[in-house]
């Protein structure tokens, strides 16, 4: 019994706990939060007051860097298609021609002075396809596509999340590139009527040409320089020592008085100074020296 009464009090005793604080909420709801940005150090210090906020009428601020919305400022743009081939998820479209020589001028320059030299027909963004990635935004040369803090932007036809940041009108677009067909063909013509360069010597070429002509010449010269004259000397051939020890070998046998020829004639000292003896391994010495004797015992007996 003790128990049954012990566990209606814990119940009566939390349910007042929960009346206290809520009373004590109530009683400060007079006060409401400062709509702080979650950036601020004070955003998760202000434990009183009221937390809920009237959306859409109020909002937290988001911090200046959050990537929600992209935006392309065209005027900045200069078509380079860097954005959609950095997209993931391809929902940058950009259809882009070139400007003739004489509306250069009308493009005009960027913010940064980079030159325009694209007509910038369609540059569409699908946001119901963007990641929100920003990866389209770093390789951008003039910073003109950016990720905005705009985060609410909710539509009811999905078509409307197609984002329009082309400049030219379908009329311009259509006058300035039949204005580019004429000049290019123009520019064909000029270039099949003008007199083609001759091919002799004198003839003007490119760098790239000449740099080929020159390598192709390069092997006949050389070639040229390396061959020797018909009526030239032959170098006498080179001989291994071993090769020498035999050949003075055999003109020792056949009485030959003459050293052995060096194994080339470069550099070789002059007639009358004694050459040197060429190296012999022992077993070619003890041949050498057996043919000399049998060679002086040949002189000896035919001189008795």
């Amino acid at each position: 019994m003790s128990s049954y009464f012990g566990t209606i009090k814990r119940g009566a005793e939390t349910v007042l706990g929960g009346l206290k604080i809520t009373i004590e909420h109530f009683a400060r709801a007079t006060r409401r939060r400062d709509q702080l940005s979650p950036q601020d150090d004070d955003y998760f210090k202000q434990p009183l007051g009221l937390v809920t906020i009237q959306y859409p009428s109020e909002a937290i601020p988001t911090p200046p860097f959050s990537r929600y919305r992209l935006h392309n400022d065209a005027v900045d743009c200069i078509a380079c298609d860097q954005c959609a081939r950095a997209c993931p998820v391809q929902c940058i479209t950009i259809k882009s021609f070139k400007a003739t020589p004489d509306d250069i001028e009308e493009l005009g320059t960027t913010s940064d002075g980079s030159k325009k030299k694209l007509w910038l027909e369609q540059f569409d963004i699908d946001m119901a396809k963007c990641m929100y990635c920003g990866y389209c935004t770093y390789p951008c040369p003039t910073e003109c596509l950016t990720m905005t803090p705009v985060h609410d932007f909710s539509e009811f036809d999905r078509s409307n999340f197609i984002y329009h940041f082309g400049a030219m009108t379908k009329a311009k677009a259509a006058e300035k590139r039949a204005k580019l067909a004429k000049y290019e063909e123009e520019e064909k013509a000029r270039k099949a009527a003008a007199p083609k360069p001759a091919a002799g010597a004198g003839a003007a070429r490119t760098p790239l040409a000449a740099k080929a002509a020159a390598a192709k010449a390069e092997p006949a010269a050389s070639a040229e320089a390396t061959a020797a004259p018909a009526d030239a000397p032959k170098p006498a051939p080179k001989m291994s020592p071993m090769m020498a020890a035999k050949l003075a070998a055999k003109k020792a046998e056949s009485g030959e008085t003459t050293a052995p020829e060096a194994k080339s004639t470069e550099g070789a000292a002059p007639a009358d100074a004694p050459k040197p003896a060429p190296k012999l391994s022992p077993m070619m010495q003890k041949k050498l020296a057996e043919a000399e004797a049998k060679r002086k015992a040949e002189g000896g007996e035919s001189n008795t």
